[in-house]
């Protein structure tokens, strides 16, 4: 989809820079599918921390279980 968006040139100029981007389109389009990975991996985070997912815990020993006991 186009769309027209005012930027200035010294935040372009790094957008493209921080991106290796030479055009300004992909640039854009680099810089913001990225900054809505982060966000939703910002989310996914939150909702672990809160408990949103509910798995048991696995018991030491099996094998379904790839992680090893911690060594006290």
């Amino acid at each position: 989809m186009r769309i027209s968006v005012e930027i200035d040139e010294a935040t372009l100029s790094e957008v493209m820079t921080l991106t290796k981007e030479r055009g300004k389109g992909p640039a854009l389009t680099k810089a913001v599918t990225e900054f809505v990975r982060r966000a939703r991996a910002r989310e996914f985070g939150r909702l672990i921390r809160e408990g949103a997912f509910d798995y048991p815990d696995p018991e030491p020993g099996d094998p379904a279980n790839p992680i090893p006991p911690l060594s006290s």
